[in-house]
């Protein structure tokens, strides 16, 4: 028999505690307790998702005994999802994607459950199947597939098992994970211990099945992902879509991926028809302009196995009330502020009184130490008032005596700059040896010193 018993959980990391307390032992939260009532299920029953499963004894096996097959990967028919989960959909893999409201998750994940070539069951809690219906009457070329997708509204786990069993997708779709309740817990869906047990749940049936499960989950105020911490670690794969949902671009970046790359990104524009892929992100991210203007540079960067040239805007002003702002967007404060007392020690622009204004065009955020002299760049010509010609860009590390240091991965950014049009690319001299310059058609101009630079650019 069931035994019903309270307990009070985290509500930041789900630890778990007997009585309430004030501070969390593990995350250090303040008042993040909260009372919940759980009940202990039997052993035959606990975290099932089908009453009576042909459990199978496991046995310890050497690594070269243990046969797999390759590239078992459902193609998503969406490159850029495709690129960032290292391939395409792996058969009985969990994913997590997460993002602000309003963002686009549920608009993605149904474009994937209309275009992938395989039977979908899209299970929402969220919205009824007249909503769902109407957004999937706002994408664009769906009827080919739209037979193979199945919606259904149901936030029970043991109802939405059920269903599964009968229909045998290819793929699984739960939006969202906070919506689901699992008749083994008697708390309200969403909190810490529903959220937990209904994830256990659908792991297993996506483990015994080879089913590939994907889930959407909420974000809190602080930007991380709704719910206990552990939700992070059970899942295979963790998304992020980000991007401002006043701006028309989203960016799904990788933080977790069992198999593949985590350094990878897709760039989506999300227009009345859906969210459209992106496959020359360098397009979108140099914005168009009549003539040239003091403080803006092009700088390579890259972004997974990606090259990009992106934006770099900056504004140097007097200082209005003596005490100089420093404020940037898309880039490193920190990092900003050394970049800057490098050019005031090193070099003698006199920046102490100065506003410095930087921001990344198309709103994306960058962390490539190689942007370092694309912003010392832009940050000069706002200084002295001289443009930058539009067909230039910069590739290079500035480090804190004044000295350009090479690059990684500086013959994928020359390419990537000739590709659009760039007439001259200036980089470090130790990033490449001449032999290797010979190959590229752009003017490849090689310095030791990042004054050398201004030298050239501003006499």
């Amino acid at each position: 028999m069931a035994k019903t018993k309270t307990l009070f959980f985290c509500q930041n990391c789900g630890y778990e505690s007997a009585k309430w307390l004030g501070k969390c032992p593990s995350c250090g939260s303040w008042n993040s307790f909260v009372e919940e009532v759980t009940k202990s299920s039997s052993s035959t029953d606990k975290n099932e998702w089908r009453t009576k499963s042909k459990q199978q004894k496991s046995a310890p096996k050497k690594v070269g005994e243990i046969t797999h097959e390759k590239d078992q990967r459902i193609n998503s028919k969406n490159s850029e999802l495709n690129r960032v989960l290292g391939g395409g959909i792996v058969a009985g893999s969990v994913v997590l994607i997460a993002g602000e409201p309003g963002i686009g998750k549920s608009t993605l994940m149904l474009q994937i459950a209309l275009s992938v070539n395989c039977k979908v069951l899209y299970v929402s809690g969220e919205e009824s199947e007249q909503q769902i219906k109407m957004r999937a009457d706002r994408i664009t070329n769906i009827e080919s597939s739209a037979n193979e997708c199945f919606i259904l509204a149901e936030t029970d786990t043991q109802d939405i098992f059920s269903q599964a069993e009968e229909l045998k997708p290819d793929v699984l779709i739960l939006d969202s994970i906070q919506t689901l309740h699992s008749s083994h817990v008697e708390s309200a869906a969403g909190s810490v211990s529903q959220v937990k047990q209904c994830t256990a749940e659908l792991i297993k049936f996506a483990k015994e099945t080879n089913t590939p499960l994907f889930l959407v989950g909420h974000i809190t105020k602080d930007g991380t992902i709704a719910g206990p911490k552990v939700l992070e670690h059970m899942v295979d794969t963790v998304l992020q879509f980000e991007g401002d949902r006043h701006l028309s671009y989203r960016i799904l970046r990788t933080t977790k991926n069992r198999f593949g790359s985590t350094s990878e990104l897709g760039i989506y524009e999300m227009l009345g028809s859906g969210l459209r892929e992106v496959s020359n992100p360098s397009e979108i991210l140099i914005s168009q302009k009549d003539g040239e203007l003091s403080g803006v540079t092009i700088g390579a960067t890259i972004e997974g196995n990606r090259p990009l040239m992106i934006e770099i805007q900056s504004l140097v002003s007097t200082a209005a009330y003596g005490t100089p702002q420093r404020s940037s967007t898309g880039f490193e404060p920190r990092r900003l502020n050394m970049l800057l007392a490098v050019l005031e020690k090193r070099c003698g622009f006199r920046l102490g009184l100065q506003d410095v204004f930087l921001n990344m065009a198309g709103g994306i955020k960058v962390e490539d130490p190689a942007m370092d002299l694309a912003v010392c760049c832009a940050v000069v010509s706002s200084l002295e008032e001289i443009s930058i010609p539009e067909k230039v860009c910069f590739a290079a590390e500035v480090g804190l005596g004044g000295e350009l240091r090479a690059v990684n991965r500086i013959e994928s950014r020359i390419a990537e700059a000739e590709k659009l049009g760039f007439d001259e690319i200036y980089i470090s001299k130790f990033g490449m040896k001449g032999a290797e310059q010979s190959k590229f058609n752009i003017a490849i101009k090689p310095f030791s010193k990042i004054n050398d630079i201004f030298s050239e650019l501003f006499g």
